[in-house]
């Protein structure tokens, strides 16, 4: 699997970067309860930071007597670093903080949770930062999704008193402020961020977990996930786009509608709740909107994410594989490190009879996977391509 590590840099905490309020309309107005059951499993922010029985020993064994010696900031960072715990980067689920810890693996959005988790118990401050990158993006069915990225700043404790902050007496190690970021090593370099509340970090855990929900057909469940995520946060928007796809699975197109329309006017730039608003629109029946909306989306992105990879997918199934290299190659140069773009590269290539480049971009696509599902499927096909024929 992709290689990932654990970033720190000095960083002063500031003040949490404040979230438009929407009218009061705009919360319980876009709820349906009704139509939907209840969920699988409870949904609820009460856990997402919870310690586990481990975790808390795994503080007092590992941490406390570190940050006797190193201050509490870095033996925090010491325990996720130097192989206490062995975390490795999955995309799969996004985990709340104990289950983060006891699979010792997760998005960085579940291993900051995590961090943050542990920070608390320490008597830390903690402030979340959203990091803009560039724009990654991910594919789960028949669902494209835009990848955000977060971390963390530990700050000082004011008081030495209570707690295991007294146990520990370590206030002159500590530094005013200390970032943590779970990066891959490509792309440790110095990153824009602004500073976000925790209610906005707790709702893009609830909007994955309804994206994740939604992505498995269980549209009951992801629909509570994204109600809880917009309690949380009224301001933030990217959990009214998911609500909206999720009325749209739910046949529910005209609900859809409200709220992708709410998005774009509040965010006329949102390319993504554009494009969903334009298959709600068609399925409506108002295709002369739907029309107008698409020629206005392609002129702001006339070359949007997945065109290519769609294209070359196409290509394929025609039997066209000159074609389905040049787009899957078109993919590649604009998003490197994504692995499916690598692996249906690597397919053509193969029927193309181009063992070797087959053979490099298979690999590629093993060592970017984000899931050790696609990073075992990947290293499978790999050993039979590197059998002796």
């Amino acid at each position: 699997m992709r290689g990932w590590m654990l970033l720190l840099g000095a960083a002063m905490l500031g003040g949490c970067a404040a979230v438009g309020a929407p009218p009061p309309h705009a919360t319980q107005s876009f709820f349906a309860d009704a139509q939907f059951r209840a969920p699988a499993e409870r949904v609820s922010a009460d856990e997402i930071f919870a310690l586990s029985p481990q975790m808390r020993r795994f503080i007092e064994d590992e941490i406390v007597p570190s940050a006797r010696r190193l201050g509490r900031q870095k033996a925090l960072v010491d325990a996720l670093q130097r192989g206490l715990l062995k975390l490795e980067y999955d995309s799969d689920l996004t985990r709340n903080a104990a289950q983060a810890f006891a699979a010792r693996s997760g998005n960085c959005l579940s291993l900051v949770l995590m961090t943050a988790a542990f920070a608390k118990a320490l008597d830390l401050p903690v402030a979340y930062q959203k990091v803009f990158v560039a724009d990654e993006w991910a594919r789960v069915g028949d669902i494209y999704l835009a990848i955000g990225h977060v971390n963390l700043t530990l700050g000082k404790r004011a008081t030495d008193a209570g707690g295991t902050a007294h146990r520990v007496g370590v206030k002159p190690l500590e530094s005013e402020g200390l970032t943590i970021d779970f990066l891959p090593p490509d792309d440790m370099i110095r990153m824009r961020t602004r500073v976000i509340g925790e209610d906005m970090l707790v709702a893009m855990y609830m909007n994955n977990r309804a994206v994740e929900a939604l992505a498995q057909g269980k549209v009951d469940d992801a629909y509570w996930w994204v109600r809880e995520a917009i309690v949380q946060a009224p301001g933030f928007l990217m959990p009214y786009n998911t609500l909206g796809a999720v009325y749209q699975r739910h046949g529910a197109p005209a609900q859809a509608e409200r709220v992708l329309a709410y998005v774009v006017e509040r965010e006329p730039g949102n390319l993504e709740a554009m494009s969903n608003l334009v298959t709600v629109l068609k399925s409506l029946g108002r295709i002369d909107e739907s029309q107008r909306l698409a020629a206005r989306l392609q002129t702001m992105d006339p070359d949007p994410a997945f065109s290519h990879y769609k294209r070359g997918l196409a290509a394929l199934r025609d039997g066209d594989l000159p074609t389905a290299r040049a787009a899957f190659l078109r993919e590649v140069a604009r998003a490197p490190d994504y692995h499916e773009f690598h692996f249906w590269l690597a397919v053509t290539y193969f029927g193309l009879g181009e063992v070797e480049p087959a053979r490099r971009h298979l690999t590629l696509a093993m060592k970017n996977s984000t899931t050790r599902r696609d990073h075992e499927l990947y290293a499978a096909k790999l050993a039979r391509l590197n059998q002796p024929h």
